[in-house]
């Protein structure tokens, strides 16, 4: 096809848990016991309000399996759940070998694309995903449907991106996806590719999944051999490819116009906005970037429909998520909930709690860019959704739940956020380039004793310049988690500067002995005196 010639329509129109034990996980992190995942709405009723797990005096549970990770292995039996949770986006813990292309297809597999090329029109896959009100899992929320109708009018060729290009800190769900229920993502991007009248499709991987690639690779061939993508799909005019593309393990390009760039063979570096990806994106052509996780949802959205969709999560946030669980915790992992479940009922319910079973000091909501909220029973039991977050001073993101317990030391924790983002800077722009080296700079010397109350003074000034000022959002979430640690825990930051620290109690001074009184000479009284 050439650069100017439009995609044709289709010729027909519509009329109106674990995974099983003979599939092993090569990554024992990416796994939750799918049992004691509780439905809720029309999948999980609100759970009773839990107390931290207590001691008891109850037999240790027996050894597990030699494939069930040490953190597992080291906590109490999952709490029994009234009915098993049906898994939308991480359906192989219920149905094995679902990475096979044949197990996907006994299971309704791209029976759904199938649907959509011979008898749905591009406009209409796009009503259908704004009706169901699925949002961007990628980190921004962003409306799917809503962003898929923005593209150019009439300019083409088209391009639909993944972004697979998963570096958050504390974030793995769209790991276990690509490895263990590929065929569902792809079945994804198929669907979005025709809603954007695309073509072509890219899915952009970060450097370190490598190995990863090689297995997609793999797959998309016996797509290509099974007549899944091609020419002519099912009989119709409809071409499609999707082709994989590895990345050089650079964060910044999960931002989509970085990853665009990269994805042209360019510097990742982000573009200035606008014009947006949906005018000028790949190449210069209309361009849609989704997440993983997102189009991972499409193909059960057009299978079930928009209402169906609308039962799972909460009314302005409908819909499963997968929280990826990490910190302090028992049972890390990735945990597949409706939006809208507590903080309480995935942390101990689920997660088992803290191990050490000292006090929650604070939860990072969106991994190492978040804000640092302070824990307690108000947040605890408040529900993971968008709006609940964004009420709270905070944001859900890509949902990387990491717990942190009292012993730790906020100083040290914006320490190393820090680091990381001063180290996976562009240096496009000052304020991010130079913003990150001063605060390194200050929050090194202030871990090493070596700052006075004013550095950490200086610390928020230089995080409030670089705050609203930078190209991309790196630059923002690099001072997210300094200036909500300052805020609430400013004592941390004190307690390491000179003038800081708690004075030395002084000793007393030693009582100094009693001189010893020369005995009183005593004259004698005149008799009669």
């Amino acid at each position: 096809m050439t650069a100017d010639e439009k995609p044709l329509a289709p010729q027909s129109q519509p009329q109106g848990d674990q995974p099983p034990a003979d599939q092993a996980t090569p990554f024992p992190l990416h796994r939750e016991n799918a049992e004691a995942a509780k439905p809720r709405s029309a999948h999980m009723p609100a759970p009773e309000k839990p107390n931290p797990p207590a001691a008891s005096d109850e037999p240790a549970p027996a050894p597990p399996p030699p494939d069930v990770p040490l953190a597992a292995a080291a906590a109490p039996a999952e709490p029994a759940a009234p009915a098993k949770y049906e898994h939308v986006l991480l359906r192989h813990r219920d149905i094995p070998n679902l990475h096979q292309l044949d197990v996907y297809c006994e299971h309704g597999g791209y029976e759904t694309f199938k649907k959509v090329v011979t008898s749905m029109t591009p406009q209409q896959v796009i009503d259908e995903v704004k009706a169901s009100g699925l949002r961007g899992r990628g980190g921004a929320g962003f409306p799917t449907g809503l962003k898929w109708s923005f593209l150019t009018k009439d300019s083409f060729p088209r391009y639909l991106v993944c972004n697979s290009d998963e570096s958050e800190p504390g974030t793995f769900k769209d790991r276990e996806i690509l490895e263990h229920n590929p065929h569902q993502f792809y079945e994804g991007m198929m669907i979005a590719a025709y809603a954007a009248q695309a073509n072509i499709a890219y899915n952009y991987l970060r450097g370190e999944f490598w190995d990863i690639a090689v297995r997609l690779d793999a797959i998309l061939a016996e797509l290509r051999q099974a007549g899944l993508l091609g020419q002519n799909l099912f009989g119709t005019r409809y071409a499609l490819d999707i082709h994989n593309h590895l990345g050089a393990g650079a964060y910044i390009c999960g931002e989509e116009s970085a990853l665009l760039e990269s994805l042209e063979g360019k510097l990742g570096q982000p573009r200035l906005k606008p014009p947006f990806p949906a005018d000028k994106g790949l190449y210069q052509k209309p361009t849609v970037v989704n997440n993983t996780e997102t189009l991972t949802n499409v193909p059960m959205i057009l299978a079930r429909g928009a209402a169906w969709y609308k039962t799972i999560g909460t009314e302005k946030s409908p819909g499963p998520k997968i929280f990826c669980l990490s910190g302090h915790i028992r049972r890390p992992g990735n945990y597949e909930l409706p939006l809208g479940t507590t903080f309480r009922h995935l942390i101990y319910e689920l997660g088992g709690g803290v191990p050490s079973g000292k006090p929650i000091k604070a939860i990072l909501t969106a991994g190492a860019s978040s804000t640092v909220l302070a824990s307690n029973d108000a947040l605890l039991d408040t529900p993971m959704d968008y709006e609940a977050l964004a009420a709270k001073g905070g944001a859900l993101g890509s949902a990387s739940i990491i717990v942190l317990d009292e012993s730790v030391d906020m100083a040290w924790l914006t320490l190393k956020t820090t680091r990381f983002f001063k180290h996976e800077s562009c240096g496009k722009c000052t304020p991010c380039r130079e913003g990150t080296y001063w605060m390194l700079n200050i929050l090194e010397r202030l871990n090493q004793g070596n700052a006075v109350k004013a550095d950490v003074d200086l610390l928020q000034t230089v995080a409030l310049q670089e705050q609203g000022k930078c190209l991309c959002p790196l630059g923002e979430f690099a001072v997210t988690p300094v200036l909500s640690g300052l805020a609430k825990f400013r004592a941390d930051f004190d307690g390491h500067t000179q003038d800081g620290k708690p004075a030395p109690a002084k000793a007393a001074p030693a009582a100094r002995p009693a001189a010893a009184r020369p005995a009183r000479k005593t004259e004698p009284t005149p008799a009669g005196g």
